[in-house]
């Protein structure tokens, strides 16, 4: 016997839940320390105005983020809902990332304190590590000098080299995932810090092989890259994910 499909959602269900996931996601990355500095930005398509995109508004500490605090980002740059003042780099950089790929929905970006440094060696992931695998043949590197990223077409350019990849480290910058959820690429995020702590502590390490690395990651993204990492930092860090509306 068929089943019935699954009821549809309305634009409404799914911009709430994307902006619940970012005043979330915010929280994790204050839980992991990052971003005291107002230094990182995650963006979440609406639904609608798929040219527009929400993220927190400047001047918020990420750990009180809610959903009243973000707002939405137009496509040249201004206040197309909400209230407050827009990262300007944000959007610089999402804005270029979310229009060259219509199959990604948030980007997440932060400074880190193993992930900058990584980026500024700008070499790529391979495969030492479990976590590794997830990003192994599926990340680019942004080889170019403009870390103060100052014009969309900057953001542009971050777009061209980050492709149809996952990820891509900015070189002596930092780095950056993207997903086709918010909560795919804030966890993708975190899970790339701890890759990128681990290639900075063994200097000499030994990668596993190319087959072996494509099994892993196989498994390791079947219920989606990030995505149970995300609920299990909601779970240890912040509790109940209502506490952001």
């Amino acid at each position: 016997m068929a089943q019935a499909a699954p009821e549809a959602r309305s634009a409404e269900e799914i911009r709430l839940e994307r902006k619940r996931d970012v005043a979330l996601g915010y929280r994790i990355l204050a839980a992991q320390r990052w971003g005291d500095l107002g230094d990182g930005h995650i963006s979440a398509r609406d639904p609608e105005r798929e040219d527009c995109f929400w993220m927190l508004r400047w001047g918020v500490s990420y750990h009180e983020a809610r959903v009243s605090d973000l707002v939405l980002v137009g496509p040249d740059g201004r206040l197309a809902d909400g209230e407050g003042v827009i990262n300007v780099a944000g959007y610089y950089i999402h804005h270029p990332i979310l229009m060259a790929r219509p199959d990604a929905v948030s980007a997440t970006h932060v400074h880190t304190g193993w992930g900058t440094p990584f980026s500024a060696e700008v070499r790529p992931i391979e495969p030492i590590t479990q976590e590794s695998c997830i990003f192994f043949e599926d990340h680019a590197i942004f080889d170019d000098e403009e870390v103060q990223v100052q014009s969309v077409d900057a953001g542009k350019r971050i777009a061209d080299a980050l492709g149809p990849n996952r990820a891509v480290i900015l070189r002596n910058h930092g780095l950056l995932t993207v997903g086709a959820r918010v909560d795919e690429s804030v966890g993708s995020f975190v899970q790339m810090e701890r890759v990128a702590e681990a290639h900075m502590k063994v200097r000499d390490a030994k990668p596993i092989s190319r087959e072996a690395a494509l099994f892993a990651k196989a498994d390791l993204v079947r219920y989606g890259a990030g995505r149970p990492g995300f609920w299990s930092l909601v779970s240890r860090h912040i509790g109940d994910p209502s506490v952001v509306l």
